[in-house]
């Protein structure tokens, strides 16, 4: 039986007719056309699927659309503000943090969650923060990296992301 659910999606409202059971991720990408997000382990084992709801890292391959009424739901989509790449997104692109892809949303999804909760990581932090993110390129280096100089970024320009 389906059902509406109501939310802000990237700060716009939204409605979708679904049966509250499907899957979050299910719905942002086959619904509302946001590709972003990828499925990767589909057990939340992976992080591919991450998104923030309201304000915090999820795993959209766990939540039912349900969970997402009334929530403010922020895809990789939602992330630049303005054309201007989020400076968790410039610093992976300009530190070569980018390698397939695949990965890369959930990534920048939960480094975004994790630099504002905590704008002044040590690398320790950065690695415990992004264990939930599995990555089968290459190592993570370059992606602590980023997110290390992010956090500089951000704190230099008062930025909170």
């Amino acid at each position: 039986m389906k059902q509406k659910i109501s939310f802000i999606l990237n700060d716009s409202p939204v409605a979708v007719e679904t049966d509250p059971a499907r899957r979050a991720v299910d719905v942002l990408r086959e619904d509302l056309g946001l590709a972003g997000t990828k499925e990767g382990c589909g057990e939340g084992e992976c992080g591919a699927c991450s998104v923030l709801i309201d304000g915090v890292v999820k795993l959209s391959c766990l939540m039912t659309a349900a969970q997402l009424e009334g929530k403010k739901v922020v895809t990789i989509e939602g992330i630049a503000a303005g054309g201007e790449l989020h400076p968790v997104q410039r610093s992976f692109v300009e530190l070569g943090a980018v390698q397939c892809g695949f990965c890369t949303p959930g990534m920048v999804i939960t480094a975004v969650g994790f630099l504002k909760a905590n704008p002044q990581p040590t690398r320790e932090e950065i690695r415990q923060a992004m264990s939930g993110n599995i990555c089968r390129c290459t190592g993570y280096q370059k992606i602590v990296d980023a997110i290390e100089d992010a956090a500089k970024n951000m704190r230099r320009s008062g930025s909170r992301g």
